[in-house]
């Protein structure tokens, strides 16, 4: 198993492509800190049942990553708990999607709370943990939104190249330290967010993929198992496209 051993914090576990890496890596040898916004049932039962599966242990850590208060205390505690962690997978991430001239300032500064600060604030506690170990690896999911652009995404575009920015940055900072920073870049994927757009629509963008349908989450969690083990020991500061050609 490519991280047996491992621990792994993971953001964005309670469903899409956060839920689908939670599983991968579990069933690759990693304990998994799952992190989620609030409680649930069913996914207590998920994660559970996964534990059982695998022999893996997975801990939930609920907090809001709209608060940033919620996100130190919740950093705080996992500090306070001498927990190592080799692993962070940044991947929870939020769109208010509506055509620039009608972007409010308040939806601008909700989404970049959620896709760049809070995750920022993760980074750091997490990061000092790795430091002291002199070992461990960093991913962030940005978009090919990001990269390319897309009409009625302005602010979520920006939020995720903000993620690309510090990526770069990052992996420059940390490299001393044996901890590699990469990001993914995925393109359209089969998650909850896609499945609100009409499906005309969806149709009309799934017609510019060359491999002609859109990505699964497991397919992204693929990569991200890749940057995070020992298979990419020598990548880091790079942005991988996820996207079945559209780029």
């Amino acid at each position: 198993m490519l991280l047996e051993g491992k621990t792994a914090l993971i953001t964005g576990c309670l469903k899409g492509i956060g839920h689908e890496t939670m599983k991968l890596f579990a069933a690759n040898g990693a304990n998994v800190i799952a992190c989620c916004e609030r409680v649930d049932g069913d996914f207590q039962s998920a994660i559970e049942k996964l534990s059982q599966e695998t022999g893996s242990s997975i801990t939930p850590l609920y907090f809001d990553m709209n608060d940033s208060e919620a996100v130190k205390s919740a950093m705080k505690s996992l500090v306070a708990s001498k927990t190592k962690v080799d692993i962070l997978l940044n991947i929870a991430g939020l769109t208010r999607d509506a055509l620039f001239p009608m972007t409010t300032l308040e939806s601008m500064k909700s989404v970049f709370e959620v896709n760049y600060f809070s995750q920022m604030l993760i980074s750091q506690y997490v990061s000092k943990l790795m430091v002291r170990r002199k070992s461990g690896s960093i991913v962030f999911v940005s978009s090919i939104t990001a990269l390319d652009g897309n009409s009625g995404q302005s602010t979520y575009g920006a939020s995720k190249a903000a993620l690309i920015g510090a990526t770069k940055t990052l992996a420059t900072e940390l490299a001393e330290h044996n901890i590699r920073v990469n990001a993914v870049a995925p393109g359209i994927i089969k998650t909850d967010m896609t499945a609100a757009i009409p499906d005309a629509q969806f149709a009309a963008l799934c017609s510019r993929i060359p491999m002609r349908r859109p990505g699964l989450p497991a397919e992204v969690a693929s990569v991200m198992l890749f940057l995070a083990s020992d298979m990419s020991s020598y990548i880091t500061g790079q942005v991988l496209r996820i996207d079945g050609g559209i780029g």
